[in-house]
């Protein structure tokens, strides 16, 4: 059995391994002008649209594989080709050492990365966080009757968006899991079915569109965001599109998973998705020689990770359950909630207490994760018969936030993946105060969109830079007929330590590599200039 990120944890059985895993890197895309010449080949009008909005590039990540390098790799007999990723412009092949290592010998190879890192010169325990079974755009003013999925809801200050017809309206979410057996047959799932909202999904480990044939786990993540069955359970963006897709192959613990993880994100950016939805983690695998260690969870190391970030770079939002390892002895979030951009979701019981099994931060490198919680003890939620019943794990506190956050975006769908992550971690209760165990703490939606509603109204020709005092993240609003300036922080002897170029009206960048104190700031363009002060802390 598959092991999520659960809140029991199953024994791993010791088996021999003749064959190894690696990534093999390319050291060209020859194909590219072509593909920059017409977009549309590689990304949907969706995902253009999503870039232009953020003024995000096309660059060469976009581009696809060279089909004849993977080719001339699959006719070396006894290399088996198992994904592939464009972003990283590298395939994961599965063969013996020597005929991996062998590889090398093509021209358009630029290296070799075994998963066994002992044979590299210079794991997951893909926890599938199982559960743990325990019992259309709206034009008048909504009113759910959440019934169990009330607290869980509430906790967020969520039913107060949901009111103001905030229910993830026009945002698209990608659930990437291990299978989704009932959403196409059960009640819980029939308002998605009736409004066409799911869109389509893959099953990345078969290869073929079949999802509803094999395990329940994403269909009880899906219930917490999309679910609806009166009285007893709302998700928290009732009113999102989805996709579905499995990457976790629930046969074996085998890095082969993060890279169909990765394969299925470059997917989704290209479907034009806003937010990818993930309770999947690395750690442990069943080849031990594969396994991370807490020194990789720094972000750019673990294949996931790296691409989670650049998912991240492509203008989507990419939610991740933090982990269920907090009681054990290596108690740290995996891979890919351990990346910069990712929001890693910890978990609380419904009195806002930290769950014991929740994975805890920071990263490796000293950063603050997880980065948010929200309630992962008896959520509610639907199984694969329909049935509402309850659940542990970080598994369900993940979605129930993805949904949050769709929901919070559709009321500003202008704003950039940056700003909107941002805005939710400096709305958490607390954001001045980070933990280990905690994260920023529980978001309040609600006041997040009533500060941010309200700085749209403030003077048109007035600067802000906001939270202030801050403990990582500021961002700084200009007046409309903004262009493009500057952001310089000074000590208060006048020496500069950080500048930033700023390009839209708001925008929003870490403090993180500055020291606690007072500094000054200064805002330039070429209109308009404006300094104050601001703590760190």
């Amino acid at each position: 059995m598959k092991k999520f990120f659960l809140f029991l944890l199953l024994s791993i059985t010791t088996v021999a391994f003749s064959q190894e895993d690696a990534w093999v890197y390319f050291n060209a895309k020859s194909n590219s002008q072509s593909y920059f010449d017409s977009p549309l080949k590689m990304l949907s009008q969706r995902a253009l649209e999503r870039r232009t909005n953020q003024n995000i590039a096309i660059d060469l990540k976009d581009v696809p594989i060279d089909a004849t390098y993977i080719s001339q790799v699959k006719s070396v007999a006894g290399i088996t080709v198992m994904a592939k990723s464009k972003w990283m412009n590298a395939i994961h092949v599965r063969g013996t050492q020597a005929l991996i290592n062998s590889l090398k010998g093509f021209a358009f190879v630029d290296k070799v990365d075994f998963a066994n890192k002992t044979l590299n010169q210079a794991g997951k325990t893909a926890k599938v966080f199982k559960q743990k079974e325990q019992g259309r755009t709206r034009k008048t003013k909504i009113d759910y009757s959440y019934g169990s999925s009330d607290n869980q809801i509430r906790m967020l200050n969520g039913d107060l968006l949901h009111k103001q017809n905030y229910t993830g309206t026009g945002k698209i979410i990608a659930i990437m899991d291990a299978g989704f057996l009932g959403v196409n047959t059960t009640q819980p799932f029939q308002r998605l079915r009736d409004n066409n909202q799911i869109l389509g999904g893959y099953n990345f480990v078969l290869r073929d569109s079949d999802v509803y044939n094999s395990d329940s786990h994403g269909t009880s993540v899906l219930s917490t965001m999309g679910g609806y069955t009166e009285t007893k359970l709302v998700g928290t963006a009732p009113d999102a599109s989805y996709y579905l897709f499995i990457t976790e192959d629930v046969r074996s613990e085998s890095p082969v998973e993060e890279s169909l993880w990765v394969e299925a994100a470059e997917k989704a950016d290209s479907l034009g998705v806003d937010i990818i939805n993930t309770s999947l983690g690395y750690f442990e695998f069943d080849n031990s020689a594969y396994n991370h260690t807490y020194n990789d969870m720094n972000g750019i190391t673990a294949f996931i990770s790296r691409g989670a970030e650049i998912a991240f770079s492509r203008g989507m939002i990419v939610v991740a359950s933090a982990g269920n390892e907090g009681g054990n002895s290596n108690p740290h979030i995996g891979a890919p909630a351990d990346a910069v951009s990712v929001l890693a979701i910890g978990a609380v019981n419904s009195s806002e207490t930290r769950a014991s099994f929740s994975s805890i931060g920071p990263s490796y490198d000293g950063r603050v994760k997880p980065d948010v919680m929200a309630q992962g003890v008896s959520a509610v939620l639907s199984n694969q018969y329909g049935d509402i019943v309850t659940a542990n794990g970080t598994s369900f506190s993940g979605p129930i936030m993805a949904g949050m956050v769709a929901s919070f975006w559709q009321a500003f769908p202008t704003k950039t993946n940056k700003e909107i992550r941002a805005l939710i971690i400096q709305s958490a209760d607390r954001y001045t105060a980070p933990t280990a165990q905690y994260g920023y703490g529980i978001p309040d939606f609600s006041a997040a969109l009533k500060s941010t509603l309200s700085l749209k109204n403030l003077n048109k020709n007035y600067f802000v830079a906001y939270p202030n005092p801050t403990s990582d993240y500021i961002s700084v609003q200009f007046p409309e007929s903004f262009n493009k300036g500057t952001v310089g922080f000074y000590t208060i002897l006048g020496q500069k330590v950080l500048e930033r170029q700023v390009t839209s009206p708001v925008d929003t960048f870490s403090l993180q590599a500055l020291s606690n104190g007072i500094y000054i700031y200064k805002i330039e363009s070429e209109a308009f200039s404006k300094s104050g002060k601001i703590i760190k802390q």
